[in-house]
């Protein structure tokens, strides 16, 4: 039964949906990626935010050329962290367009050869997920010169009115960033928008907020501090790396809930990143 399901949700096609006038979600079987910017203005400059699982390239090449035209490229790509599914894609992206990528200085070692990420932890929970996750690569990758650290300012390259926030926990050099002046947060895998852990929930697409991605979180005091972090901005849109976008009330509420009992909504009672 659980296996079927995994297959069900492995073999789903990529979805396509527009958040906001700026922002297009790209819906893999397993993580989000994000388009940022308006082909009406700006000149149609764009960032990719997350570079997806492996083999989606094409998929997330012909998703923006659909937006922006044909050999439309970005003007950069932005990570909010380093693991596996964030930047499967990222070396064939790189191999067609000629764009930096930016990441917090903390993530650079996983981005550079330096350090690999702890392996992940099946024993958080029962969740198919979290037991196939010692399947999920967790080596580094090694980008060289081509990824630097995101602006000391805060500020986001070629994202104007952006900014990037420091949300640990998950990973060391893990980022949010938020927009201001209409509180549109892209919070990547600080926290979900459904249980990551559950095979039924990935492929339901229930939307509720949970924690980061237990099985790979390593830092859980951290991951907690990062949450009401993102709570305290009191965002009225939110976009995840894994799960559909919420807004107003829901969020709000939801979001409030996590942060006020994380220990208890979110952290596992066992496991061997738990402090």
């Amino acid at each position: 039964m659980q296996e079927n399901i995994l297959q069900q949700i492995t073999q789903k096609p990529m979805g396509y949906q527009q958040v906001t006038p700026d922002i297009v979600l790209l819906e893999f079987p397993l993580v989000n990626a994000f388009i940022v910017g308006n082909p009406k203005i700006n000149n149609g400059e764009w960032v990719l935010v997350g570079a997806g699982m492996a083999h989606t390239a094409k998929d997330i090449i012909q998703a923006a050329e659909g937006r922006f035209g044909k050999g439309s490229q970005p003007k950069a790509i932005i990570l909010t962290h380093g693991h596996f599914d964030h930047v499967g894609a990222i070396m064939e992206l790189l191999s067609q367009w000629n764009v930096p990528v930016y990441a917090h200085g903390l993530e650079l070692p996983y981005l550079t050869g330096a350090m690999d990420y702890p392996p992940a932890d099946p024993t958080v929970n029962d969740g198919l997920i979290a037991k196939i996750s010692p399947t999920f690569p967790n080596k580094s990758i090694n980008l060289g010169n081509r990824v630097q650290p995101l602006p000391t300012d805060g500020s986001v390259p070629w994202m104007p009115g952006w900014r990037w926030i420091h949300t640990p926990g998950h990973s060391p050099g893990h980022v949010a960033l938020y927009h201001e002046s209409d509180k549109v947060l892209i919070a990547g895998d600080a926290f979900t928008t459904l249980k990551q852990d559950s095979a039924e929930s990935v492929l339901t697409k229930k939307k509720e907020i949970n924690g980061p991605p237990a099985y790979f979180t390593m830092d859980w005091q951290a991951a907690e501090k990062s949450v009401k972090t993102l709570k305290d901005l009191n965002p009225q849109i939110a976009v995840s790396s894994h799960g559909l976008p919420m807004k107003g009330k829901e969020l709000s509420e939801q979001l409030a809930n996590l942060a006020n009992h994380f220990a208890s909504v979110a952290m596992p009672e066992h496991g061997k990143y738990i402090q």
